[in-house]
Formats: C-alpha cells, structure tokens, sequence
C-alpha cells in the first residue's frame, strides 16, 4: 500500500470513529434528557416545533399540511400526492434540472410526498449561513411559488400511468386497495388513484389544490439541528412567510364502523394467496392507545414473540411471516392483520388466525406475555428516535395531529403503566371479529 493510500485509510477510519462517538453522544443525550421540544407559532400562524441538537452539524427541516389524499376531489383520486410531487417541478426562477442543481451544489437533500392525511416536504442541509440560507430560500420559494410546468404535468402522468397499470397486477396491492375499499366505502381513506383518475388532473387542478390547502394555517414545521432558537425562528419565518394566512380545514365524511363481516376472494396466478383482516380502529390521540400498542405487540405486533407467529408458524408453518398492526389517522386508521400463505392452506390458515384473534379478544394477554411486551417495547424506544430523521418525523406527527409536547418524553412511562384490564378493555371497545373485512388474493373461493 502506497503511502497516499494509507494516509486515506487512515483518515478514513478517523472519519468513521468521529461519526460513530457523534451519533453515540446524540443517542445518549436522547436516552436521558428526551426530547426538549420548542414550540411557537410563526406570525402568519404556522405552528412550529423544534428540538436543537449540537452533535452533529446539520439541520433537518420537515414541513407538513393539511394537504393529504382524503382531500382528492370525487374522481380525481392521486390529486394530492401529484401536486406534491409537482412542487419542485419548477419556480419563477428555475427549472427542475436547476433546482437539482442548485440543491446538490450546496450539499442539501430534498424529497416530497403525501399520505392520506398530510402533504409534506423535507429538507437537510449543512448549518453554514451560506448553504442553509440557499437551501431554506429556496425550498420557500418550492411552497410557495411552484409553476407546474405543463410539460411536466404530462411526463408524470405518463410515468403515474404506467406505474399503476403495473401495481394493479400485483397481489399484494390488488389486496391493499380492495381491503381499503371494503372497511372505508365511499370515504376518501378507501380510494385510491387510477389510469383513469391521474389521467382526469388538470395543470388547474394542480394550482387550485396549492391554493386551497399550502397556506401558513394550515403548516407545521418541525425542525432539528445545531441552531440556536433564534436562528430557529428565522428560518421557520423565511419557510412559512410568502404562504397566504388561510388556516380553513374541509370537512371530510366520519369513517363509519363495518355493520357486518365481509369476505371477498379475487383469482390470481400468484404461487401464495395474499390475505388481509381488518377494521376502522382508532384515531390519533385516542386514550386506547397505548393499551392498544402494548396488547397488539403480544397479538401480532412482536414479531417472532407474538401469538399470531406462534400459532401460524412456528406451529404449523403456514406462513414465512404473520403480522397486525394499527395504523390511526385523523379519523379512524385500520386495524390489520396479515399474510402469505400457499393456496392448497388458504383456508387453514385464515381458520387459525380468526382463531386466534378470538382468543385473544376473550382473554386477553397473560401477566407474562404483558409484562415480556412492555419490556421489549421501552427497550427498543431508543431505537424510534436514534437518528434526527426519525425525530424531525416524530416532531411532524406531534405538530400535525396535535398530541403533547411531553408525548415522547412520557412514552416509555405510559407503555410501562398499562394493565392487563386495560388491554382488555381497549380491544373489546375498538375491535369486533364478527365485524371485520378479509381479502383473499391468490386462491379462488371454496
């Protein structure tokens, strides 16, 4: 080896060492004093939250709005993630090859996108004044000045197009959308886009969506980094302060229960079938929460320690994976259980997992396996907030749905505190397996 490239090795390895003490010492600062978060309104209302971190020099920047996909209009279902997507398309002064440009020039990262409940643009970036100045300004002027290009507008949907044409012969998705469809109806959370919907989205669609929904009212910017709260305040005034005041939200119908049990089997060339049991369940914010998290760890939420693993594989081995989860929204977010099985076990394996489920929902959790649950859940909550990605996206979710500021700081308290009543309690109010969708992609119907 040459001396130059021992030199490099050497800095090479000095580099990793320094990058590993800064995340360890950022990990530790976390684990014991929390997260202390900032919180202020802009003057034209965007509601800010901020938590500095001097470990490592960079800032995170994540602005959301009440901008997502249950806000699509009738028939025009993919609206909202498109006009995301179509932000950094182009502004007054730039295209989309020199916004690129001018991003990677200075070392920054950008993305967009959009869920059911919220559109969203994220930005990270060296603290230096003359890299983040360049980088806030000019995602400003991404919210707020966006030209849609025409010319753009039919390349997307173009690629869109084919994108879904795709998905729709893959089982996986076949199963999401149908099961969607089944436990929301008509409500915008059971929709999703078509060929036929992105191909109805106009470039005024585009604009009359930006100016209905990106204003500073409805805005929360979060934010963490090696900045002090004043410069904080500034760069969350320059982000939010060309957006118009606004603040409206639109009503959207009530999610409404299932009335009955409902089982549909789509035909498929698949060599497994995909299935998916569910319900509406809980919202953000909602007190059962946490009873909720815990119960559903031992049920299906733990991995290779939960009951559905146990009962479906490990036992019988009918699926490589089992898995539930809840998933709230502003409005009730699904309850789900899942997996993949062969065809020839289609029916066996649904028989063990209702089973299952009907057991648990009579029973309950036992001492051990609440108490097994509990640990593993505050043992492993370092690990949810261990990078600042992960904490700018916490910081979103408290910003947006509106929880308390302390909503992390007592996590593991409110984890550790749950009773087995509780977990009771909470799954006989939230869930009833007499009401519950099942989609079945793969095998046909018995």
């Amino acid at each position: 080896m040459t001396r130059q490239a021992r030199i490099a090795a050497q800095r090479a390895r000095l580099a990793v060492r320094v990058l590993f003490a800064a995340a360890l010492a950022l990990f530790t600062a976390v684990v014991q004093a929390a997260l202390p978060i900032e919180h202020w309104t802009t003057s034209n209302g965007a509601r800010v939250y901020f938590v500095r971190a001097d470990t490592i020099p960079m800032l995170d920047v994540r602005v959301d709005f009440d901008a997502g996909a249950r806000l699509d209009p009738a028939g025009k279902a993919g609206l909202a993630s498109l006009t995301a997507g179509m932000l950094d398309r182009g502004i007054e002064q730039a295209d989309e090859a020199q916004i690129a440009e001018r991003f990677a020039r200075i070392g920054a990262r950008h993305g967009a996108g959009a869920s059911d409940d919220r559109a969203n643009v994220s930005l990270r970036t060296l603290i230096g004044e003359r890299q983040a100045d360049e980088a806030v300004g000019l995602l400003a002027s991404i919210l707020a000045r966006p030209t849609f290009p025409e010319s753009v507008l039919l390349r997307e949907r173009q690629r869109i197009t084919q994108a879904l044409r795709e998905a729709e012969t893959k089982p996986e998705i076949i199963a999401q959308w149908t099961f969607d469809a089944m436990i929301y109806g008509s409500h915008p959370y059971g929709a999703h886009a078509t060929p036929a919907s992105i191909a109805a989205i106009s470039r005024d669609d585009l604009v009359a969506f930006h100016r209905a929904h990106y204003d500073a009212g409805n805005a929360v910017v979060s934010m963490i980094g090696a900045i002090d709260r004043s410069r904080a305040e500034r760069i969350a005034e320059r982000l939010v302060r060309d957006l118009p005041v606004g603040g409206g939200v639109e009503k959207v119908p009530d999610v409404k229960p299932l009335e009955r049990a409902d089982e549909r089997r789509i035909e498929h060339p698949a060599t497994q079938s995909h299935i998916l049991i569910g319900q509406p369940s809980i919202a953000r914010g909602d007190p059962d929460f946490f009873p909720l998290l815990v119960g559903n760890y031992v049920l299906g939420g733990g991995g290779f320690v939960s009951r559905l693993y146990e009962e479906v594989r490990e036992k019988r081995g009918l699926a490589y994976s089992v898995y539930s989860y809840f998933s709230p929204k502003l409005q009730p977010g699904p309850f789900t259980i899942g997996l993949q099985t062969k065809k020839e076990q289609t029916d066996v394996a649904l028989g063990v997992v209702r089973e299952t489920l009907d057991r648990f929902l009579a029973d309950g959790p036992t001492e051990q396996e609440l108490q097994a649950a509990k640990d593993n859940l505050v043992g492993g909550f370092a690990l949810r907030i261990d990078s600042n990605a992960k904490i700018v996206d916490n910081l979103a979710v408290i910003g947006f749905y509106r929880l308390p500021l302390d909503y992390l700081d007592r996590w593991t308290e409110r984890v550790d505190a749950v009773t087995l009543a509780q977990v009771r309690d909470a799954f006989a109010r939230v869930l009833d397996a007499k009401r519950m969708a099942t989609v079945v992609v793969g095998a046909p119907p018995p």
